[in-house]
């Protein structure tokens, strides 16, 4: 590829005086800085000028507007010893006349060519001002006579914005006004020399075109960034996306739409594309001008090689975190889990299951949860295990069945924005098959010699899973993210019913656990009610620990004892400084996975071992303080293993230097650099060079009056220039100078392995450190919990291991506890349910009275004690429960293709398959989505079914009377309930303006059942048009009383039926006749 040239015409000037004036810089290095604290800048020169000048300066005349020789020129450097011949065309040194060429003196320039321009030529050049950049050389005014003045016509057309416009173009000639490129360059393909083509446009591609087009071959799917300079440009459709998200300026560019920002806000920009759904890929130069200038590609573009790839759930890295993960102020990926979910399902077996495998990989934080379950057309064991896990991707085959990827992209569109929409990732099918995928993964793992050892519990994975830990593998490769794959000891079952509640998406959705069912934010659920973490880290803890629920009582109990501990125990005082340092604590988990991937920063580094270190020093001060006194045995694990676990972090840090840390300076960053060989040899290199040139200091850099430059020798090179004086470079400075610079860029890159080199001995105790911030978290979940129990007033619960009950004295919702606080006070209520005794409330009472909540209630309070929190009760016993179960709403799924109706059905009927004795049923209106008969038998036939099979905890709400018969018939298994109310019958009378106020709710749930649910009260408060009203009055009362005709006469043929004296039976049927 042909180097760009650039015209530089010299002006011819008149005849100097014999005087010479010149000023000579000398070059002077400090060597009184420590070698081990010095930073890159002590390696400048520093300079000092030395006026040797034998004339008086004269004045300049400021009416005087000085010649267009005289202007300041552009800094020009590196200029060959083989250029020389090109300025000898240009230098006519005998007779120069204000900038004119002056008459034949018989003396022949040396140049290879006559050169003769008239006046409209000298004319047009004099309009050009001369491109003294670096890498561009002068070329000949005949060549530029032939190969550029006819591109002229062609300026407006063709113009070039970015950085490689130095490798892009032959020829430039620039003015202040006008700038002509001539696209003359050709890339070096495999096609014999033919430059490439855009195939719409028929131009031809720049090299850094086509570097784009090519990297964009690579990854398609991907929106690149491509560094230029001080920039990231954006090209073709890129650049249109980019314009459209990020609300940036888009503009045609040869052959491509481009776009562009500037680099110090990658961070910001990556962050809103990644959000919006893109994969982006950061493409960066991966030389330095130095380096190249020394290379064989010194002539070609800077080369560019995808550096970074990020999705949703590979968020990590020093261009999106630059300081810790802090950033502040900005549009941000705010994501509590960014799981990466990979789906793979086999086809459906003679009973028509599908056998299903899942993999989560969460590359932030190094979890890893799988599972292979068996799932019926509606995939509603997948759907929940998706509820649970809250993926922020996920990876699917291309062949997935059309059942399964209805459900996903259902999943997926029912999102509120795209900022919290899922991302989906399709993979070739090739990657899944069983036997392929037992290659990869086998190959993977041998790979390392840690994990030779584990290749055994890997392969006695399920095949499904197998097949799914070999997409995620080919998947995470191209992201560098693949090793966290290597720590089997992060494996976790999903599927652990001997160890935790079972708890389904209807479950978290019913019940508020993670979002309200008002407008699907975090306020207004029970995740909102319960945290008062203070590290992101512990939040996401916190969320682990409502989702599964324990099974074990001791468990429970050392939470609870913990939890008492913080609010009650001698030693509160103290612990209580552990919270003062959660709150200035960084998110370390994801911290050290940062580090494990070697993606961090210095900074971020830095501040994640400093807080480590901190966290290891307050620790062990507080256990000196407490002198063994503490009861609670987490507590005492926590304190006792911190210390241990991050004993390593102080050495870590005793080899950085933290001023040059704090000024993100690689070359002087390690205090013993004998562990670097490689940086020692390189700074040995640098001083040896930085000598020479302080042995040769006083020819370092002449300055030379312009009026007697014509003596300077034509093999040194012009530096800079002003109006009054040029600065040249002898040839020894020229060579040395480069090679400094050269070593010096070495020194970087070296540096940057040399810390490579050193975050590996921070990953070989990866291990370790995770454990210690996974105490950090839980210290921060019992301080939550003990907080609000302090703040709310919360009872420890009793823990029954031997009978499932429900015993609550003055429970109360602990979400509308906190929201009613302060402004209106809220009804406890009791709960006295077991399976040794009543295990089934029915509970009906009129609409807006308080069911839903009260049932709703009972269930969280459940949910709280087996997490081993404290509960909102004046005192509670309770058994432990395996699942708890619910039915409770009316809303379609359209994305499902189910009615409202078929919704309620298919809980129902999950329920009734899953559901054991020591579960939790929560049933609410079952069978109001169709037909009253139908729906009454329904719900009489399933509340039957619960009775008699299941034998479980079960809580009932319907509006429908006749289930209430159920108590007679299983008088010590069923009990009536209803919550109590008011009616104020003097304002009930049809027609009355003031009768919205019949109904008073007391919020009380008292034994019997409600003979009616006011419905028409409701209507009320609804604001529903009074003339409406009185219809509906008329008709409810006309119902009402051919019902009770119908029940009397029903009684009365039941009596005649059943009597056997004629005598009564005669009179009955007189009476009727009458009637």
């Amino acid at each position: 590829m042909s180097k760009r040239k650039s015209i530089n015409l010299t002006k011819l000037k008149s005849k100097v005086d014999e005087s010479r004036q010149a000023t000579i810089s000398k070059f002077f290095l400090s060597n009184t800085t420590d070698n081990n604290t010095k930073t890159l800048k002590s390696y400048e020169p520093e300079v000092q000028v030395i006026n040797i000048d034998d004339s008086p300066v004269k004045s300049t005349d400021p009416r005087k507007i000085p010649s267009f020789s005289q202007k300041k020129r552009p800094r020009e450097e590196n200029v060959s010893e083989g250029d020389s011949s090109k300025k000898k065309c240009l230098d006519v040194s005998a007779g120069r006349t204000n900038g004119n060429i002056a008459p034949n003196d018989g003396q022949q320039p040396e140049c290879s060519s006559k050169v003769i321009l008239n006046e409209s030529t000298k004319l047009k050049l004099k309009q050009f001002e001369p491109d003294l950049d670096r890498e561009k050389t002068e070329i000949s005014i005949e060549q530029f006579k032939k190969g550029n003045l006819n591109t002229a016509n062609n300026a407006a057309k063709t113009k070039n914005n970015h950085s490689d416009s130095d490798s892009d173009e032959d020829v430039v000639i620039k003015d202040d006004r006008l700038s002509v490129f001539s696209h003359t360059s050709q890339l070096s393909t495999p096609s014999k020399g033919k430059s490439p083509l855009n195939k719409q446009t028929k131009t031809k591609y720049t090299p850094l075109e086509q570097q784009y087009v090519d990297i964009k071959n690579k990854y398609p799917d991907a929106l690149l960034l491509v560094e230029c300079g001080y920039k990231y440009r954006f090209f073709g459709e890129d650049a249109e996306v980019a314009a459209k998200v990020l609300k940036i300026f888009c503009h045609l560019d040869h052959n491509f739409m481009t776009a562009s920002i500037p680099t110090h806000r990658l961070f910001v920009h990556v962050r809103r594309l990644v959000s919006a759904g893109y994969k982006v890929g950061v493409v960066k130069q991966m030389e330095t001008a130095a380096l190249k200038a020394a290379g064989d590609n010194k002539s070609a573009p800077f080369t560019r090689q995808l550096q970074s790839l990020y999705t949703k759930s590979t968020l990590i890295g020093e261009d999106v975190n630059p300081i810790s993960g802090e950033i502040t102020g900005e549009a941000t990926v705010e994501e509590q889990t960014s799981f990466l979910l990979c789906v793979y399902e086999t086809p459906p077996d003679k009973t028509k299951q599908t056998c299903i495998g899942i993999l989560a990989v969460q590359p932030s934080t190094g979890d890893i949860i799988y599972d292979c379950f068996n799932d019926d057309d509606t995939r509603s064991e997948l759907e929940t295990r998706i509820t649970h896990v809250q993926p922020a991707e996920i990876l699917i085959p291309c062949n997935l069945s059309s059942k399964t990827e209805k459900m996903i992209k259902g999943i997926i569109d029912i999102s509120t924005s795209e900022d919290d929409r899922i991302r989906l990732e399709r993979q070739s099918e090739e990657h899944f098959d069983y036997d392929q995928a037992f290659q990869t993964v086998s190959e993977f793992y041998k790979s390392d010699a840690k994990c030779a050892g584990r290749i055994q519990e890997i392969i006695n994975l399920p095949k499904p899973v197998i097949s799914c830990l070999s997409g995620v593998l080919v998947y995470l490769k191209d992201f560098g993210l693949s090793q966290i794959l290597k720590l089997t000891g992060n494996f976790c079952h999903f599927s652990m019913k001997s160890l935790y509640m079972q708890l389904q998406t209807s479950v978290l959705r019913n019940l508020e656990v993670f979002q309200n069912l008002t407008d699907g934010k975090e306020k207004g659920s029970l995740y909102w009610a319960l945290n008062q973490t203070v590290t992101k880290f512990g939040g996401r803890l916190l969320k682990s620990w409502l989702k599964k629920p324990l099974l074990s009582a001791k468990h429970i109990l050392d939470r609870q004892e913990a939890i008492n501990e913080l609010l009650q125990g001698k030693n509160t005082q103290i612990l209580a400084h552990l919270r003062s340092s959660l709150a200035q604590t960084p998110d370390l988990e994801k911290g050290i996975s940062s580090v494990y991937y070697k993606k961090c920063s210095v900074l971020e580094f830095f501040f994640v071992c400093k807080s480590l270190l901190k966290w290891s020093e307050d620790v062990q001060l507080i256990t000196k303080q407490l002198d063994g006194t503490l009861s609670s045995e987490i507590l005492t694990d926590i304190l006792n293993d911190i210390p241990q676990l991050l004993e390593d972090v102080k050495s870590l840090l005793n080899n950085l230097h933290e001023n040059n840390v704090r000024d993100k300076e690689k070359t002087n960053l390690f205090s013993d650099e004998s562990l670097f060989p490689t940086v020692q040899m390189r700074k040995k290199e640098i001083k040896d060079v930085e000598k020479e040139m302080l042995d040769h200091r006083r020819t370092y850099l002449i300055e030379v009056k312009n009026k007697v430059s014509h003596v300077v020798p034509t093999d040194w090179l012009k530096i800079s220039s002003t109006k009054a004086v040029s600065r040249f470079h002898p040839p020894f400075i020229q060579a040395t100078y480069k090679k400094l610079n050269q070593l010096r860029e070495q020194l970087k890159k070296d540096c940057d392995e040399a810390w490579l080199q050193f975050l590996g001995w921070f990953e070989d105790d990866y291990q370790k450190y995770r454990k210690a911030v996974h105490h950090i978290a839980t210290l921060d979940c019992l301080f939550s919990l003990s907080l609000v129990a302090r703040l709310h007033g919360y009872c420890r619960p009793k823990i029954n291991e031997n009978a499932v009950c429900i015993k609550i004295e003055q429970g109360q919702h602990p979400v509308i506890q906190q929201i009613l606080q302060g402004s209106q006070q809220f009804v406890p209520n009791d709960t006295n349910i077991s399976t040794d005794e009543t295990k089934v409330m029915i509970i009906t009472g009129p609409n807006m009275g308080g069911k839903s909540s009260y049932i709703k209630q009972v269930a969280l309070i459940a949910m709280l004690t087996q997490i081993g929190s404290y509960v909102p009760a004046e005192s509670a016993e309770m058994g432990i429960m395996d699942a708890i179960f619910t039915r409770m709403g009316a809303s379609d799924e359209i994305y499902k293709g189910r009615s409202t109706f078929m919704v309620e059905l298919q809980e129902a009927s999950d329920i009734m398959l899953k559901a054991t004795p020591r579960s939790l049923v929560i049933l609410d209106e079952l069978g109001r989505g169709t037909s009253t008969h139908d729906g009454v038998a329904i719900a009489y036939a399933t509340l039957d079914y619960f009775i008699k099979q299941v034998k479980c905890l079960t809580l009932f709400v319907t509006h429908y009377p006749v289930l209430s018969e159920l108590e007679q018939t299983y008088p010590n298994v069923v009990q009536n309930h209803h919550m109590s109310f008011m009616v104020n019958e003097d304002s009930g009378k049809i027609g009355e303006e003031d009768s919205s106020n019949a109904v008073t709710f007391l919020y009380q749930l008292v034994s019997g059942c409600a003979g009616k649910s006011y419905g028409l009260n409701v209507a009320r408060l609804a604001s529903i048009p009074q003339d409406i009203l009185n219809t509906a009055a008329k008709k409810s009362q006309e119902f009402h009383n051919l019902l009770v005709t119908k029940r009397e006469r029903e009684e009365e043929f039941r009596n005649i039926y059943l009597t056997e004296d004629t005598t009564i039976l005669y009179q009955t049927l007189q009476n009727s006749s009458v009637m």
